[in-house]
């Protein structure tokens, strides 16, 4: 089975196809929550699938799930085969989650369902909305409090191009081959991922070190602008460069050009931790990369610069996200609020660290260095194999493109 491009007008289908709008493509249906006050109504054998939990695109199951009684009393039931997706939540204002149910499910208030008829496969049906994404966010409104709502009466005006129930499943079938080329990259990478963290573990052994005693000196935390209205002058870090994957140039600002700036300015390796954020990602630290601009950091990171006759900083760096250290970090952290704690350098100086020679702590860096290689690598084939896919279900979902059945 091949692709044959073929050429249409951008707003119409071809001749063979119908044009459909939402609202008769199939039966519509309204979720709801039974009582969480009746015990009987929940804790049962079916999934009861609300805004939050609409996360796969083949729907099999929930974190919560209610009995029949329940789903009769308050909830709303769908076979196999119906589309669900979000019309109300916080989600909308960033994705339009869709998917198809693989089972008998519940759905709450803030899904709609949509039950195709015979000649519209369901699978297409949600590809087909997926692909109206942009015009489907575009259409969101912000309630009173603030979160996203869908008008329904809008939504069943959107029209898709529905061809023979054959061709459809053609087209289904070739965005499923494409899924699963992604999923197998996918699975290379948490394989990958795995990998990483044995490799990083396996280093928290052996002979410890106080971490304060391996640094040249005392943990020093960033800049704290006063006046960030000019926006020219040194770039400075966002918290969110410090991520479990390494050094990340993203949230990058401008400040004012000062002398205090200048004497927080960043040399490529300086290996940086957060001071504050939640308990989970507190302590995240990462070497910096040069980002080709004069960049500093904020109060709420800190520069550890070690002793490299003693402990290599791409070591230390390994060391620092291994999952025992990692517990002592956030052990350690401070504050009346799990979304916002701190660590001093007090606590950071008194870290145990394994510390192997030196040409121990190169090897493991040099093994975590041939495993990001990859893992970058594999990043770079699922970015292309991802655009490419949305290109080519795009064209066929129009019509731009067939599927050539010889």
């Amino acid at each position: 089975m091949s692709v044959e491009t073929v050429q249409t007008g951008s707003f119409s289908w071809p001749e063979q196809w119908q044009r459909v709008s939402l609202a008769d493509a199939g039966r519509w249906m309204s979720g709801g929550t039974p009582s969480t006050s009746n015990g009987a109504y929940w804790d049962g054998d079916i999934p009861w699938i609300s805004g939050a939990s609409l996360k796969q695109f083949r729907i099999t199951d929930s974190e919560r799930r209610v009995t029949r009684l329940g789903a009769e009393n308050g909830s709303r039931l769908v076979d196999k085969g119906a589309v669900l997706f979000i019309v109300r939540g916080m989600s909308l204002k960033s994705e339009f989650r869709i998917g198809v149910t693989q089972r008998e499910v519940a759905f709450g208030q803030d899904c709609k369902a949509l039950v195709p008829d015979e000649n519209i496969d369901p699978f297409y049906l949600a590809y087909a909305m997926r692909v109206l994404t942009p015009t489907i966010l575009s259409m969101v409104e912000e309630t009173s409090h603030g979160t996203g709502r869908l008008d329904t009466n809008r939504l069943n005006a959107l029209e898709i191009g529905v061809p023979p129930l054959p061709e459809q499943r053609d087209i289904v079938a070739a965005h499923e081959a494409f899924e699963r080329r992604v999923g197998a990259l996918e699975r290379e990478l948490a394989k990958l991922a795995t990998l990483r963290r044995g490799i990083v573990d396996e280093q928290a052994t052996g002979p410890d070190a106080r971490l304060g005693d391996l640094l040249t000196e005392s943990p020093k935390n960033g800049y704290s602008a006063s006046e960030v209205h000019e926006w020219t002058g040194m770039l400075v870090l966002g918290l969110g460069c410090l991520t479990n994957d390494g050094f990340v140039p993203r949230q990058l600002k401008r400040i004012p050009k000062s002398p205090l700036a200048e004497r927080f300015r960043l040399a490529d390796g300086d290996l940086l931790m957060s001071r504050a954020n939640t308990r989970e990602l507190v302590g995240l630290a990462a070497r910096f990369r040069d980002v080709g601009q004069p960049c500093s950091y904020p109060d709420l990171m800190m520069r550890l610069r070690p002793d490299e006759g003693r402990c290599l900083t791409a070591y230390l760096e390994l060391v620092l996200g291994s999952s025992r250290v990692r517990r002592d970090v956030q052990a350690g952290a401070r504050g009346t609020s799990e979304s916002m704690v701190k660590i001093g350098a007090g606590t950071v100086e008194s870290l145990s660290i394994p510390l192997p020679t030196i040409a121990e702590q190169q090897k493991a860096v040099d093994a975590v260095t041939s495993v990001d290689r990859r893992s970058a690598t594999v990043r770079v084939l699922l970015d292309k194999l991802r655009v490419t896919q949305r290109a080519v279900v795009e064209d066929l979902l129009s019509g731009r493109s067939r599927v050539n059945r010889t």
